[in-house]
């Protein structure tokens, strides 16, 4: 490469390495909780979408539900930045940084079993879709819930 060729290329990737630089910066632990509590929420109406949805016979409408959870599986690691742990303000154990891979392991389970729920949906098949969002708690939430999350207390009896 010639002179001039070295120059336009450092040009063009120079501004496009920095904004990837700025835009990767960590988290403070306050907006990791922050932005993960808002996405399990999001994920927890769209669970409860598919639940009703399912009840109520419609399972194409669980099909753009199941498909929120498949998009934001994939972002579920980066909200757990180290430091960001502890009640009172998130359920987040400690086991998530001990245990990294699992933890990436059970969001990526996430994902397929999310894909698996959103697929079978799609087929129309209401019998197919219902057995999968019948294990769907255990096979997917549960793979996360159960060894990274303080479980929550219990409700008092009315």
């Amino acid at each position: 490469m010639n002179r001039r060729t070295w120059i336009l290329t450092a040009a063009v990737l120079i501004p496009v390495v920095a904004a990837g630089c700025a835009s990767m910066r960590r988290m403070k632990p306050e907006e990791a909780i922050a932005a993960r509590q808002k996405l399990m929420k999001a994920q927890g109406e769209a669970w409860k979408n598919i639940q009703d949805k399912t009840k109520a016979g419609d399972v194409a409408g669980v099909v753009p539900e199941a498909q929120k959870l498949v998009d934001t599986s994939d972002r579920i690691p980066a909200l757990f930045p180290e430091g960001s742990v502890g009640p009172p303000k998130t359920a987040a154990k400690p086991e998530i940084w001990q245990k990294w891979p699992d933890f990436e392991a059970a969001a990526r389970n996430l994902k397929i079993q999310s894909e698996k729920l959103r697929d079978t949906a799609k087929t129309g098949d209401a019998t197919a879709t219902q057995a999968v969002v019948q294990t769907f708690g255990r096979q997917a939430c549960g793979t996360c819930h159960t060894p990274f999350r303080v479980p929550p207390p219990p409700q008092p009896q009315r």
